[in-house]
């Protein structure tokens, strides 16, 4: 407070400051403009329609405004994998995918045993059984939120998630966060779909050469953008594009410049141009490669 200023000159600066305050955190959180759009048109490999702001048509118009025509809107536990269900037959250009996350495993466990788990697992595979249900995910291993105690759950949920993929010939999307090694492991031991895909990939250039030589489809997010992700990057870099597809993952993981502000499916595009600097291909071309790449991928 300078000598001069009275009491009430202190609290209407304090107010102003705070408001000024609210405006700036205000304006970080609202959504970011819209990008050029992109030259062929193509999907975004997972996204989480339920847990963003705008509706439905919003969404997917702001997203076709772009070029990104396809959605495919992923569950993670019983109630939202329904929803997604729903939501892909009652839009023609959004699928759905269903599973029981792996960190909804260990919960579900934890608060009824296998009984309740194995109910949970039923569930999924009356709407894995839907037409408009293209994949089984997403499943796998998250070993950054969940404890020792829950990598039992976890892991038996993932083999019945891709036992499930088998024998309904659907795609197979892996979350794999912190656990390698048992993912790897485990698709070695239950034999993997013949589409499997590693959603928002997070391992190393050699992880990624492994997936590579098995055939399996590789999604990137957002992050591939962020400054501390060029290990991310290097993976990304020997990936062949034929095995490349891009995501959202939205509201998660925004692309920078963006990132702290929601994500969606309209900002396919900015993570998009970022892969194909990465891979030094023209942004036309690798669009095409992932456009063609995810409909092999689920089936559509």
């Amino acid at each position: 407070m300078s000598p001069s200023a009275t009491p009430d000159d202190a609290a209407h600066s304090a107010a102003g400051t705070a408001a000024t305050n609210t405006a700036k955190a205000r304006a970080a959180q609202a959504p970011p403009p819209p990008p050029e759009p992109l030259a062929f048109p193509v999907a975004d490999s997972h996204t989480h329609l339920d847990m963003q702001e705008p509706d439905v048509a919003d969404a997917l118009a702001a997203a076709a405004a772009v070029g990104v025509t396809t959605v495919v809107q992923v569950g993670c536990d019983l109630e939202r994998s329904r929803w997604a269900a729903e939501t892909a037959a009652a839009w023609q250009n959004v699928w759905a995918a269903v599973a029981l996350h792996p960190n909804e495993a260990p919960r579900l466990s934890d608060e009824g045993g296998d009984e309740a788990l194995d109910e949970a697992l039923a569930g999924i595979e009356k709407l894995a059984a839907l037409p408009q249900v293209l994949a089984v995910g997403e499943t796998g291993l998250d070993y950054f939120r969940t404890g020792p105690e829950g990598v039992g759950a976890q892991q038996r949920s993932f083999r019945a998630h891709i036992e499930l993929a088998k024998r309904l010939d659907k795609a197979l999307v892996i979350h794999d966060r912190e656990a390698h090694a048992d993912v790897l492991r485990i698709l070695e031991e239950e034999g993997a779909p013949e589409r499997t895909v590693f959603h928002c990939f997070s391992g190393d250039a050699e992880m990624a050469r492994l997936c590579a030589a098995k055939g399996w489809f590789m999604s990137f997010a957002g992050n591939i953008t962020f400054k501390n992700a060029q290990p991310l990057r290097d993976a990304l870099a020997v990936v062949p594009p034929e095995l490349l597809l891009v995501e959202t993952d939205a509201p998660f993981l925004t692309p920078a410049p963006y990132r702290g502000r929601p994500n969606a499916p309209y900002l396919i595009p900015v993570t998009l141009r970022a892969m194909a600097r990465t891979k030094e291909l023209d942004e036309e071309r690798l669009a095409r490669h992932v456009a063609a790449n995810t409909a092999r991928a689920f089936g559509y």
